[in-house]
C-alpha cells in the first residue's frame, strides 16, 4: 500500500503531461483552414473560368482564390465537363463546382447553391450589320444572282422582240428591215411595253402582234415584280442580323446554342427550333460562317467572345430573353455553404469587386 502511494503523484504527473501534449494536437484537428485543401471542379467558360496554359483564371477563378486566401484554405482546381462538374459536386466528389453555373431550380434538386455573386441573363449574337455604301451596293448589284436575273429578262426581251419583228415585219414599217434593225425595234417595243413608259413610237397592227402586246402587258407585271426583288435581295443578302431583335424573330431561323445548357432548355420551353453543338465557341464560328442565323448563350460570356475572337464580324443584341443568376455549387448539407456565403456577400458589396469585374467584362460588357 506504500508503494502504491508513493507512485501516484508519479502517475499524477504523467497524467498531465500526456494530457498537456494532446491538448495542442486537438487543437489543430479543431483548425482545418491551414491544412484543407478543396478540390474545385471548373470548366473553360470565359469570362468567368478561363484556362490559361498552366493556371486558371476568370471572375468566378478570383473570387474562388480569394475567399481561399482569407480562409486558409489550399486551392486544387480540376476541368470537368457541365454534366460531370454538378455529378461530382452531387456526389460529394469535390467540394465545389465553379464556372459560370446558373442557378436552376432542376439543379438545385441535386446539389446546393450559394448565394449569387453575378446577375445577367441569356443573351443573342447575330452577324454584325454592315454599313451599306455606294461602293457596297454597286458591289452586291453586280452580284452572281442579280447578273442571273438581267440576262433572264435581256432574254425575253429579246424573245418578244423577234416574236413582235416577225408578225409585224410584212404590214408595218416601224419593224421592217433587216433582221438585226427589226429585231432591234422588237426588243425596244417590249421594254417600253414592259415599264409601262408607252412612247407610242411604235406599235403593232397585225392581229398576231397585238396578241402578243396584249399577253406581254399581262406578263410583264410578273416579270418587272421578280426582277425588282432579286435587287432587292442582292443588296440585303447578309443583313438577316437586322431581322433579328428578339425572342419572337428566332422562330423560323437557323438558331444554335451549347448543347445540355441552360439556354437549351429555354428554348426547349419557348419551342424554338435549335441545333445545338459541342460548345458556345463552335456556336459562335458557324454563326461567323453563315452557317447560322443566331446564337443564344449566356450574356456576358457572348459578349466576351465576340468582343475577342469576333470583332467586327459579329454582334450581341441589347437586353436579355431570360435573367440568369451565377453561384457556386456546393454538395448537399457542406459546412462550407455558411462560409462561402458570408464571404460572397463581402467581396461583391467591396469596393473592389465592381473594377475586378470590369477588368474582365471591360470593353466586352
Amino acid at each position: 500500500m506504500k508503494s502504491v502511494g508513493r507512485q501516484s503523484p508519479l502517475i499524477l504527473i504523467a497524467l498531465s503531461v500526456l494530457l498537456s501534449l494532446m491538448t495542442p494536437a486537438e487543437g489543430r484537428a479543431d483548425e482545418p483552414s491551414g491544412e484543407r485543401e478543396l478540390v474545385i471542379a471548373t470548366r473553360d467558360a470565359p469570362p468567368f473560368a478561363i484556362k490559361r496554359e498552366k493556371s486558371w483564371d476568370g471572375i468566378t477563378i478570383e473570387l474562388i482564390r480569394r475567399i481561399a486566401d482569407e480562409e486558409g484554405f489550399r486551392v486544387q482546381f480540376k476541368e470537368m465537363g457541365l454534366d460531370e462538374m454538378l455529378d461530382a459536386v452531387a456526389a460529394g466528389e469535390v467540394d465545389a463546382a465553379a464556372a459560370a453555373l446558373t442557378i436552376t431550380a432542376e439543379r438545385e434538386q441535386r446539389v446546393d447553391f450559394t448565394h449569387p455573386f453575378f446577375t445577367s441573363g441569356l443573351g443573342v449574337a447575330v452577324p454584325q450589320r454592315p454599313e451599306l455604301t455606294w461602293f457596297s451596293a454597286l458591289r452586291r448589284v453586280a452580284s452572281g444572282a442579280f447578273l442571273q436575273s438581267l440576262a433572264a429578262l435581256l432574254g425575253v426581251l429579246t424573245l418578244l422582240g423577234a416574236l413582235v419583228w416577225l408578225a409585224e415585219r410584212r404590214r408595218n414599217e416601224q419593224f421592217s428591215g433587216k433582221p438585226a434593225k427589226g429585231i432591234g425595234s422588237g426588243i425596244w417595243w417590249s421594254a417600253v411595253t414592259m415599264t409601262t413608259v408607252g412612247y407610242g413610237d411604235k406599235a403593232p397592227v397585225t392581229f398576231a402582234g397585238r396578241l402578243i402586246g396584249l399577253v406581254w402587258m399581262f406578263t410583264s407585271v410578273v416579270v418587272v415584280s421578280s426582277f425588282t426583288a432579286a435587287i432587292a435581295s442582292s443588296l440585303t443578302v447578309g443583313e438577316l442580323g437586322q431581322n433579328v431583335s428578339g425572342l419572337s424573330d428566332l422562330y423560323g431561323k437557323r438558331v444554335v446554342t451549347a448543347e445540355d445548357s441552360t439556354s437549351a432548355r429555354f428554348l426547349d420551353q419557348k419551342l424554338v427550333r435549335y441545333r445545338s453543338v459541342a460548345d458556345v465557341s463552335e456556336a459562335l464560328d458557324a454563326l461567323a460562317a453563315g452557317q447560322a442565323d443566331a446564337v443564344v448563350y449566356d450574356l456576358p460570356i457572348l459578349r466576351h467572345l465576340v468582343s475577342s475572337e469576333h470583332a467586327g464580324e459579329l454582334r450581341v443584341l441589347p437586353g436579355i430573353l431570360l435573367r440568369q443568376d451565377y453561384g457556386i455549387a456546393l454538395p448537399p448539407e457542406t459546412e462550407l455553404r455558411e462560409t462561402v456565403n458570408r464571404w460572397i456577400l463581402r467581396m461583391i458589396q467591396s469596393p473592389e469587386w465592381t473594377p475586378m469585374i470590369e477588368g474582365y467584362l471591360g470593353h466586352a460588357g
